[in-house]
């Protein structure tokens, strides 16, 4: 059970109509520049006298690079923008509801492009343009709701494709370079700039299955580099030019860049994709549980000591895998800071021997680290009693 925002979570897909509405409103005359009096030099007139301009020597920078020489981190990013750029591309969609605009990225040589299940949900035709302008239509291959994430292929010549090169986004750090790449509000070919400002979030995705809980995408990015509608499917990289996410989400007064954007780790569509191109599905491993992280408010209502961390299990899904090895769920509701919120069920401390201190430890190492019928040993507390229950996974529930 993820915390609430404080703003709406807005997936970054931009209908077409919106972006011809902003541009043809941000239109303005510009103003004119006045040009230097003409010096005249022909016969029988008096030559106007020029001012000899006093040029001073721009001293070099302080980290040493010499005068007029691009410094190090613009250059780096030029040459991140040439090697990336070439891979990202344009998707029109259309739908019944209408036309809309998104990003991709190119996979493979095989023509596969990975972009947001958002972007391409209910498409009737896509046409998809490469940063060379080269123009072509799509066909679906497969597509996830849980991950957000979506297949899509193209017929181009080889040279057309550039596939991106993948990053370990469990090695990514806060405060490392970000750049984005995207088309926002249909602008092909952007790219910004920003840092990694945090990771180990955790985007919600709503159930569509009566009496299922709805789903969590776990281990992602946090971004302030400008993400904006239209820049869903594009790709968010290192200083290497290497993809560490994709982006999908912003959270937004206003529906668009207010510096907190999200992108979907590399890690889970390292995972993802495959399946998608070879069976045009992927099935997550299913505990059954929902749930919430404890903290000193929820330690007190069980009786546990205040430092006490870990994922209470709230509720239990009735016959699914957690159910079927005995895991508890809550039995109690209590009142905290007027909020009702349900106790007493057990409270899961490591999974395979990892720690889980947050719910969101537990489903990001489901998410990255097991498949349909593993079986994971949970340590948990019940009754305050340190106890192990082995749990086999199942096929989650499809949305």
């Amino acid at each position: 059970m993820a915390k609430g925002y404080l703003w709406v979570i807005t997936a970054i897909l931009v209908p077409v109509v919106l972006v011809m509405t902003a541009c043809n409103s941000s239109k303005s005359t510009p103003t004119p520049v006045p040009s230097a009096a003409p010096t005249s030099t022909s016969s029988g007139a008096t030559p106007a006298i020029t001012p000899t301009a006093v040029v001073t020597p721009t001293p070099a920078p302080p980290d040493g690079t010499p005068s007029g020489a691009v410094p190090p981190l613009e250059a780096a990013v030029e040459a991140i923008y040439a090697q990336v750029n070439p891979s990202v591309v344009n998707i029109q969609v259309q739908t019944s509801a209408g036309q809309a605009l998104g990003s991709g990225f190119v996979w493979d040589k095989q023509g596969h492009i990975v972009t947001n299940n958002h972007v391409v949900d209910g498409a009737t035709r896509m046409k998809v343009t490469f940063a060379d302008d080269t123009i072509v239509y799509a066909t679906l291959v497969g597509t996830d709701v849980d991950s957000d994430l979506a297949v899509i292929k193209v017929n181009v010549a080889d040279s057309v494709l550039h596939p991106v090169q993948l990053a370990d986004s469990t090695k990514v750090k806060v405060g490392q370079l970000s750049v984005a790449f995207g088309n926002p509000f249909g602008f092909q070919g952007t790219m910004t700039v920003g840092f990694i400002s945090a990771v180990g979030r955790s985007l919600p995705v709503s159930s569509t299955v009566p009496g299922q809980p709805g789903y969590s995408i776990p281990a992602v990015i946090q971004t302030d580099a400008a993400i904006n509608p239209g820049n869903s499917g594009g790709v968010l990289v290192d200083d290497q030019g290497r993809v560490m996410g994709v982006p999908s989400d912003i959270i937004s007064p206003s529906g668009s860049s207010s510096g907190v954007g999200f992108a979907i780790p590399s890690v889970i569509v390292r995972k993802v994709v495959p399946s998608l191109i070879s069976s045009g599905t992927y099935i997550h491993s299913y505990l059954g549980i929902s749930g919430t992280s404890l903290d000193p408010d929820v330690d007190s209502a069980m009786g546990l000591p205040a430092s006490q961390r870990g994922a209470l299990v709230v509720t239990v899904v009735s016959g699914g895998p957690s159910d079927k090895a005995g895991l508890h769920g809550g039995n109690q509701v209590v009142s905290i800071f007027r909020q009702q919120v349900t106790v007493g069920g057990d409270v899961i401390i490591s999974v395979d021997n990892q720690p889980v201190k947050a719910f969101d430890d537990l489903t990001a190492y489901l998410a990255v680290s097991t498949d349909v019928g593993q079986k994971v040993n949970l340590t948990i507390l019940r009754d305050g009693k340190q106890m192990s229950v082995t749990v086999t996974l199942e096929a989650r529930p499809r949305q």
